[in-house]
């Protein structure tokens, strides 16, 4: 018997790993490791670094100083469009298309007829790249041959959609809102499978409405997907690219901040140490947006 408790005694201590186990380790999360460096924060130091140059990709290095971020905050006329449009682009996408996901996961988890094929239809434009959606907006928005100005019989004098520059955004954002809202819908959805159904069934029984007892029960309960929701919906309004560029290549009322970064690098130009300042400054509005987003709720967290 002493023998036994000994035993039982000596497995409770720390493991200790074999040379085999410490070089499985090294090479599971090494590579990872080796493969971010290279492939993420690499460039990211590198953009950093040759912001402050007037590097144009050929000639030698030339270190300029501050002088892009001068010249990019007061002589060049794109870059403040470029930048509205992004923000409006995020707050369209976390004040119209998110909540709009949130309400479609809402009626499909209550059980609604055909919820599967809901559900195939809504997300089927996430499978999409926002390339391709770019191209579906061309040929539902065209001036001439559009399906929309085809619906509303405007032959006479049609709209057009994607080339006046009061509306383009407008009718870009729908499209890109279309395969968000999909997005959206599955990660609510996927939470709301996971609310432990006594909650709801308590909160009724003490009068609570579908309403109150959502906002007030089930809401709450979401909290480690309003993370994810919330940082996605950043990063999808601030890295917007693809379906501008397939539009109109980013001009004429869809300028973009990711659209004047590569105008700037792989453009004629050439001018790779203007293009790296932007590429810096979308940078730390990425990350302040999603550092602050993140703080706020490990915050909450912790006052819970």
């Amino acid at each position: 018997m002493a023998f036994f408790t000994a035993r039982r005694t000596r497995r409770r201590g720390p493991r200790r790993f074999s040379a085999r186990d410490r070089a499985v380790l090294c090479v599971l999360l090494g590579i990872p490791l080796l493969l971010d460096l290279i492939i993420v924060w690499g460039p990211t130091v590198a953009s950093i670094v040759l912001s402050f140059t007037g590097w144009d990709g050929i000639s030698d290095i030339e270190w300029v100083g501050t002088e892009n971020y001068e010249n990019l905050f007061t002589n060049y006329p794109q870059f403040w469009p470029a930048v509205r449009h992004n923000l409006l682009w995020l707050g369209f996408l976390a004040l119209v298309a998110t909540p709009f996901g949130l309400l479609l996961a809402v009626l499909i988890d209550r059980g609604v007829r055909f919820s599967r094929f809901y559900q195939s239809t809504i997300y089927l434009p996430v499978v999409l790249s926002l390339a391709v959606v770019g191209f579906i907006a061309q040929l539902v928005f065209s001036r001439d041959q559009g399906a929309l100005n085809a619906i509303l019989g405007d032959t006479a004098s049609p709209t057009d959609w994607l080339g006046d520059p009061d509306i383009n955004i407008w009718m870009v954002l729908l499209a890109a809102a279309w395969r968000h809202t999909g997005y959206v819908m599955i990660l609510y959805l996927a939470g709301l499978k996971a609310v432990d159904a006594s909650l709801k069934e308590a909160a009724a029984i003490d009068g609570a409405s579908e309403t109150q007892t959502f906002f007030r029960v089930v809401f709450p309960t979401l909290r480690p997907v309003n993370v994810i929701v919330g940082v996605i919906t950043v990063i999808e309004g601030l890295r917007a690219f693809d379906i501008v560029y397939a539009v109109n290549k980013g001009r004429n009322g869809l300028e973009l901040l990711s659209v004047l970064v590569t105008d700037n690098i792989i453009g004629e130009a050439s001018r790779i140490g203007f293009g790296s300042a932007i590429a810096v400054v979308l940078l730390v509005v990425s990350m302040g947006f999603v550092v602050t987003y993140l703080v706020q709720e490990i915050r909450g967290e912790k006052s819970r």
